[in-house]
């Protein structure tokens, strides 16, 4: 099975994925220092970050479902509708988090809402499980044999949405 959505011949969503988890965990990161004494400020960056994130996880999520669209029926199928799923409510979590500093002056972090931060990680920590399952599939399924080494020259858009090969 190959991905509708490819840059080189190699699949977007996997790429895409590790936007939205680095800006949540450098959030999290920036509430922390907030919550134990670190400069007002980084309380406002983190919920900065957590807002690109945000925004990450709503455009990785949209690859995804196109991707969804051709997986196969079965255990690849559930897989991958349970990894958008967990993704779902890890960005669900920190987007409750960013509507109520939403309403603060300052968006400062509190010991409450880095908690839900930190339950949302671990939420996501279960996505990059299911995550690196569903890439062994498709390697195993020999969805792409090709490494950086042996990549064609592309004269043009290097970005290409294909129908995938049944």
């Amino acid at each position: 099975m190959q991905s509708r959505l490819r840059v080189q011949g190699h699949p977007i969503q996997p790429m895409l994925v590790t936007f939205p988890y680095g800006l949540f965990v450098s959030a999290v990161v920036f509430d922390l220092t907030d919550v134990i004494g670190g400069p007002a400020f980084l309380g406002e960056v983190g919920y900065w970050t957590a807002v690109a994130a945000l925004v990450a996880a709503g455009l990785t999520a949209m690859a995804g479902m196109v991707d969804l669209w051709d997986v196969p029926g079965g255990r690849t199928r559930r897989t991958a509708i349970a990894f958008n799923l967990v993704n779902l409510a890890m960005a669900g979590l920190f987007l409750v988090t960013c509507l109520i500093r939403s309403d603060s002056p300052q968006r400062g972090a509190s010991v409450p809402m880095l908690v839900t931060e930190l339950v949302a990680l671990t939420v996501g920590a279960v996505g990059v499980r299911l995550g690196a399952r569903l890439v062994r599939r498709f390697d195993e399924a020999g969805a792409d044999e090709t490494n950086f080494d042996a990549l064609p020259g592309v004269a043009g858009s290097t970005v290409e949405i294909v129908r995938p090969r049944p």
